[in-house]
């Protein structure tokens, strides 16, 4: 018979999904940005090499598709998402991907990845698309800056993001349909630079998105859905998992996870996710919740410390999070953290 506490802990899941259910749907997709309509992008060949020359051939026909969707953007009169664009193909920028139908999908570099050592995967949360797409850019930069030359830092939007306030953040469902993207392109990765480290840097929803990708399985243990042409197995050589304000990875521990690499947690002090109930219902219509929370003791992560700050300040240049966050990444070991269950 469960102890009143978990019951306590289930009634908070349930609680909050109802009331997210019967609030937030109404009003979810109002202000959404996929309703800028932006050009289908073109069919572009894989990249076979990561030489300079291949990847900057690819970072110009990136570029061309972003001013196409700039120009159809301002032609529907969204100047702020055309703004966004213009200064996306700006001739410094090196994007390896761009889709600006539904909110935007994009995959932009930081750091010469032709010659990079080590490589960071940063994987964002709810409400992150081409509108807000400056935060994740600037945690991208602070970052590759952070962890210096031989190094690229890769910001990856990659697949169509939550709402915070929706019932679709509650539930693992966006993150099963992201994973196997995730999956194809860390393979891409280890094929044009093999002998490179490769982390997933995962914050917030990221971290069931990472969770769902790390051993192809969801957190039932059945493989997980496939899109058209991608594996469905674990995600290919990454030796770190980051998780950071987490609400849960999807997975009752780390041995769920079913992946080889080391899965690291973090939380700052003044994070609000730690109030967000660490659990999993299943309900006849949906799983709610996300699972065990990564940094407590049952999960079995190693902690690092992540300071005192909140849900958007662990990329902050001169954070601590910033720093233990490019240790991992570098392959050292970070200072640890109390673990805030």
């Amino acid at each position: 018979m469960p102890t009143r506490p978990r019951r306590s802990r289930l009634y908070r899941a349930l609680l909050a999904a109802l009331v997210v259910a019967s609030v937030a749907v109404p009003l979810s997709g109002a202000a959404r940005p996929s309703a800028v309509p932006a050009p289908v992008p073109p069919s572009l060949a894989p990249i076979r090499a990561a030489t300079p020359a291949a990847l900057a051939e690819r970072y110009a026909a990136t570029r061309d598709a972003i001013r196409s969707a700039e120009r159809m953007a301002d032609a529907h009169g969204d100047r702020r998402r055309a703004a966004t664009l213009r200064a996306m193909a700006e001739p410094a920028r090196q994007l390896l991907s761009f889709d600006g139908r539904d909110g935007g999908r994009s995959a932009e570099v930081f750091g010469d990845l032709s010659a990079a050592e080590r490589i960071a995967v940063l994987v964002p949360g709810s409400d992150t698309s081409l509108d807000s797409y400056e935060r994740l850019r600037a945690g991208a930069a602070a970052l590759a800056e952070e962890l210096g030359g031989r190094s690229a830092v890769i910001a990856w939007l990659g697949y169509r993001t939550p709402a915070t306030v929706g019932p679709e953040v509650l539930t693992p469902g966006r993150a099963e349909d992201a994973a196997p993207l995730l999956r194809s392109f860390v393979a891409e990765l280890s094929t044009l630079r093999p002998a490179a480290r490769i982390s997933l840097i995962c914050h917030s929803y990221g971290s069931v998105v990472c969770g769902r990708a790390a051993g192809g399985t969801n957190a039932a243990g059945r493989t997980a859905g496939k899109a058209p042409g991608r594996e469905a197995g674990p995600v290919a050589r990454v030796t770190d998992i980051v998780l950071y304000g987490s609400p849960g990875s999807g997975a009752d521990n780390v041995a769920a996870l079913g992946t080889t690499a080391t899965v690291w947690a973090g939380r700052g002090a003044d994070d609000w996710i730690s109030e967000v109930p660490h659990t999993r219902l299943s309900l006849p219509f949906a799983e709610v919740g996300l699972g065990a929370d990564p940094v407590s003791p049952e999960f079995g992560a190693r902690v690092f410390a992540a300071g005192d700050g909140g849900h958007s300040d662990y990329l902050k240049p001169g954070s601590v999070p910033l720093r233990n966050i490019a240790l991992i990444a570098a392959g050292k070991v970070p200072s640890e953290g109390d673990r805030h269950a």
